[in-house]
């Protein structure tokens, strides 16, 4: 008696290649389907306290993930790179910002920044941005400086993309020094705000990216506030979060579930669609510095930002 054979599933055909490519150009082809083709399984974005270097540390310390994140070059976040830097009293730190642009904060000290950008001198409790260089250098002042930046690193090396040439930049350098940040504070905390409102909080932007409302084409930052004896509402978005801890006491986050203990300018990473929430058990207003590459999923229409709790 004749039976039938099973059909073989086409999801578990391996990558095929053209029969009898006639060039090189042809036999780089690969052919997948749709039954193979959308079940890509990549690594989880940890979510991780990554804590500042210690006082006689110098030099540049990445917030580094990559081996968990299975990629090639350095990375916080798929497609973000924070970083540490700490310069000894009365030196000079030569570096590159090779993304699109890099935002920076100063944790302590100061000094003056030189290279391609304006030069400009900057000190504690500054944010700066910089567009892409080769050539910047950062000279501390006699107190030494210890600073935070984020990047897109990442994100152009995924696709092996280069920063653009400075005069097609999308962003110049911008400079928002402390007593300006703390007069846009007093600002907004004499406004009233709705329920829909998420928290108090300051976010930066440029003349060249006013409209967009972000710092770079794919980068946000904003400076959120928390005051005592409450926390922010339980929220998600796709965009990844790398967070600074500016200050705060009994202070922290909770992001799946799980409880995560603030630090004094600990760096906080919250993975894209996590839920997550953050808690202010002390007598003070807690601050905290956000990035995120908020700017790509906005102008991709995704960022999927929504509330998981209702107003109290």
């Amino acid at each position: 008696m004749k039976t039938n054979s099973p059909i073989a599933d086409m999801a578990d055909l391996p990558a095929q290649r053209p029969a009898a490519p006639a060039n090189a150009a042809q036999a780089r082809a690969r052919f997948f389907n749709s039954g193979n083709a959308f079940n890509v399984k990549l690594p989880e974005v940890p979510a991780r306290l990554f804590v500042p270097p210690r006082e006689d540390a110098f030099g540049v310390f990445d917030c580094d993930q990559s081996d968990a994140l299975g990629c090639g070059f350095a990375a916080t976040t798929p497609l973000m790179l924070a970083r540490y830097l700490r310069v000894a009293p009365g030196d000079a730190l030569p570096l590159d910002v090779r993304g699109t642009g890099s935002v920076w904060y100063v944790i302590a000290g100061g000094g003056e920044l030189g290279g391609s950008a304006q030069s400009f001198a900057f000190g504690t409790g500054d944010v700066f941005l910089l567009p892409a260089a080769w050539d910047y250098r950062l000279t501390a002042g006699s107190a030494g400086a210890l600073l935070w930046t984020v990047g897109n690193e990442p994100q152009l090396a995924f696709d092996g993309s280069q920063p653009p040439a400075a005069a097609n930049a999308p962003v110049d350098a911008v400079h928002y020094p402390a007593d300006e940040i703390e007069r846009q504070f007093a600002l907004i905390f004499s406004m009233a705000t709705s329920d829909t409102t998420s928290g108090r909080a300051l976010i930066f932007s440029s003349d060249r990216q006013q409209a967009a409302r972000n710092l770079t084409p794919t980068l946000t930052l904003s400076f959120n506030t928390l005051e005592p004896r409450t926390h922010q509402r339980s929220h998600r978005h796709n965009s990844a979060a790398v967070t600074l801890v500016v200050r705060g006491e009994a202070c922290h986050s909770i992001i799946a579930g799980a409880r995560c203990p603030w630090e004094p300018w600990a760096t906080l990473v919250t993975p894209p669609g996590a839920p997550h929430s953050h808690h202010n058990a002390g007598k003070m207003s807690a601050r905290f510095l956000i990035v995120q590459d908020g700017g790509l999923h906005y102008h991709a229409r995704t960022m999927g930002f929504e509330f998981l709790e209702p107003v109290p």
